[in-house]
């Protein structure tokens, strides 16, 4: 039995609640309070954490994320923030050169995205990617995940052809010259994905120990990931195992993510559903997509884009389809999770809830990833089955920039709606879709808190009715996460009985103006009451 005692602290219990101490039995809070009461409970032997008046609040649960390709991130061609194509193109070359892949390796990178683009704001193409390269196959994936680029290499040793049929909800782009372009969409993507190595348990367990140690820089304690896939679940669960066997520092609850009937029956025949497994790797929600993105105007609509009027999105599965998997996952006892985030995709989405959701109830806890276009009454429907909402401010750093272009203004001014979420009583967690952004979880924050950029545009906030204060942020972040995953009782609060995952912040976040919040660190963080991370 090990003791821990956390003193001269401000620990967050609740609004405008907090307490100077802490005092932890293993993996469990035991008691909060003053100091001298705390130190004066504590046994000898327990291990003294002087905070040094610092803010400790419970430890950040990503409520969506891809953790595993964020290990996959870190150890690939880095191109988020990259200002040009000929960025991306130069980023490449150094990897190439840092690294000396073998001949013919298949290189990956993710996180360019067209609209930062000074030189030429267009889409990258398979011509940019071959003046990096003819010998190596190439494939470099957009920001938001929904659109890749690869060369003539990948696509040749993907056997991809202007004939080729792209895979149902997906897109191969052919030029008007009738060449391919090398630009794949939403479900096509797998087509030249396809090409690169074999995934082994090692190797993804490599890719997660990396991830792990980033959401620990983060303060993040818990992740709600979407690694496990149709195509090779096995092999990353094993790893996850693997992993969480050795030495865990992150509490993972996973999305799994399963497009047809059969795929999913057969993961449920091996004895998976919601809620199997134990605190550090936990089976969660199916995960459905029911269309793309908003920056690769693939994200549904009920009306067409306003910047492509002959665009309205790609639809990923049409609404019986959709509706058959919630009813075959209701059936077994498995909450659902799905991604939306066009109006018309929301839509789609509640609609098929109502199928399985009767008087108002929601008992399995199905919830909408995204949920970024709506209008009010959209908004509403979520109160009439007490639907989940699983947001990413952090989405507001790009999206604002592209919104009204795409949506007209209208619409966007009731969009990213969180403050209106809170306001109807929808239960509301956060969370970054890392490695889309990055997981720091500060940043995030700040976007729901002062609804601007991260370089502090636009003056005022976009529209700032929708910002919320820092209280039902960090709420959001914590407790609103921890009920996503059925784990409010354990977990976002620090209170006796729960899991001792916390975060030791080097400012004030609930004092200091919104504006600052930005330059909080994160100092230590705590899981099962153990350190997993200090700052030097």
């Amino acid at each position: 039995m090990s003791y821990t005692v956390i003193y001269n602290a401000k620990i967050y219990i609740q609004r405008g609640s907090f307490a100077e101490a802490m005092l932890i039995r293993d993996d469990r809070i035991m008691a909060t309070g003053s100091n001298e009461s705390i130190l004066a409970s504590a046994p000898a032997e327990a291990l003294r954490f002087d905070a040094a008046g610092r803010t400790v609040v419970p430890g950040f649960n990503d409520s969506h994320q891809h953790l595993q390709m964020v290990g996959e991130l870190l150890g690939s061609i880095q191109l988020l923030g990259a200002s040009s194509i000929a960025e991306v193109k130069s980023r490449t070359l150094d990897f190439i050169r840092r690294n000396s892949p073998a001949p013919g390796a298949v290189l990956h990178g993710m996180g360019w995205n067209q609209d930062y683009f000074t030189d030429e704001s267009r889409l990258l193409t398979k011509e940019d990617l071959d003046d990096i390269s003819t010998d190596y196959p190439i494939i470099l994936e957009r920001a938001c995940g929904h659109i890749l680029v690869a060369n003539t290499a990948a696509i040749q040793r993907a056997g991809i052809t202007p004939a080729t049929k792209p895979a149902d909800g997906g897109a191969i782009d052919v030029g008007p010259d009738g060449q391919l372009t090398g630009i794949f969409r939403e479900n096509a993507c797998q087509q030249v994905l396809c090409i690169r190595p074999a995934r082994t348990v090692e190797r993804v367990a490599e890719t997660l120990r990396l991830a792990m140690a980033h959401a620990a820089e983060c303060g993040i304690t818990s992740v709600q990931t979407m690694d496990l896939r149709a195509s090779d679940w096995k092999v990353t669960l094993e790893a996850y195992r693997k992993v969480q066997s050795e030495n865990p520092t992150l509490r993972v609850y996973h999305q799994c993510n399963f497009m047809n009937p059969q795929e999913f029956g057969e993961f449920l025949a091996q004895g998976y559903r919601t809620g199997v497994g134990d605190s550090f790797n936990r089976i969660g929600p199916l995960k459905l997509f029911v269309d793309g993105s908003l920056g690769a105007r693939t994200a549904v609509m009920r009306a067409p884009y306003q910047d492509d009027p002959e665009a309205e999105g790609i639809a990923t599965l049409s609404q019986q389809e959709f509706n058959a998997m919630v009813q075959l996952a209701a059936a077994n006892g498995c909450q659902v999770v799905t991604h939306a985030i066009g109006d018309g995709a929301i839509e789609e989405v509640l609609n098929g809830y109502d199928t399985v959701c009767r008087s108002g109830e929601n008992p399995l806890r199905h919830g909408v990833v995204h949920c970024q276009i709506t209008d009010l009454p959209l908004i509403r429907r979520f109160t009439e089955n007490d639907i989940l909402a699983l947001v990413q401010p952090i989405f507001l750093h790009y999206d604002m920039t592209v919104v009204e272009d795409r949506v007209g203004k209208q619409l966007a001014s009731t969009s990213y709606a969180f403050e209106t979420m809170r306001r109807l009583g929808i239960k509301v967690s956060y969370g970054t879709d890392s490695p889309v952004e990055d997981m720091n979880a500060i940043d995030n924050l700040y976007c729901a808190v002062t609804r601007k950029n991260l370089a502090g545009k636009p003056e005022g906030g976009f529209y700032p009715d929708e910002c919320v204060d820092i209280y039902d942020a960090v709420d959001a972040y914590t407790a609103g996460s921890a009920y996503a995953s059925f784990e409010e009782n354990v977990k976002g609060r620090l209170l006796p009985g729960y899991y001792a995952d916390l975060a030791v912040l080097s400012e004030d976040i609930f004092t200091i103006p919104a504006d600052r919040l930005r330059s909080t660190k994160v100092d230590a963080t705590m899981v099962g009451g153990r350190f997993v991370y200090q700052r030097a």
